[in-house]
């Protein structure tokens, strides 16, 4: 049955959209402490390997945080945690809230990787590369092309 000509029911909807999905900060705050909190409790496992073969042993090794893990462990996309920041309305206090979650939620993730490089628990050169500190070398000549005009050019003193 087709709905009659001209209704307008659609103006009968409480509310257009679907509710948020962490309703308060609070709430998203609590649930980053919950992936915070499962991280530390479920480290990596390492197997050890003694005279060519596996032991069943295993080494525990720090497992590190991730925007991506955080995701996941919360049930979202990382293009909606991306969305849900760039949304946000910032002139309200609501907005300034769920801002500063996200950012200390971003910062907390930051610190544990790069303490956890700096310390030897995490391999240093895959968290420097995701936390963006890898050393960066301009390989360009003086006037900007990749070629050098002389020899004194290619080797600088």
């Amino acid at each position: 049955m087709n709905a009659p000509v001209g209704n307008q029911f659609w103006k009968a909807r409480s509310k257009h959209g679907r509710n948020k999905i962490f309703a308060t900060p609070d709430i998203l705050w609590e649930a980053a402490c919950e992936y915070f909190q499962w991280v530390d409790d479920n480290p990596l496992l390492k197997g050890i390997v003694y005279q060519g073969s596996v032991s069943k042993d295993s080494e525990s090794i720090m497992r590190p945080m991730t925007i991506g893990g955080l995701c996941l462990f919360l049930g979202v996309h990382t293009e909606y945690l991306a969305g849900f920041e760039s949304d946000l309305n910032l002139d309200t206090q609501e907005g300034k809230d769920y801002s500063q979650i996200v950012k200390d939620i971003k910062q907390i993730i930051y610190e544990q990787k790069f303490a956890g490089a700096t310390a030897g628990l995490m391999n240093p050169n895959i968290i420097a590369r995701d936390l963006g500190l890898a050393d960066k070398k301009d390989l360009t000549s003086s006037d900007g092309s990749m070629a050098p005009k002389s020899f004194n050019d290619f080797y600088q003193k």
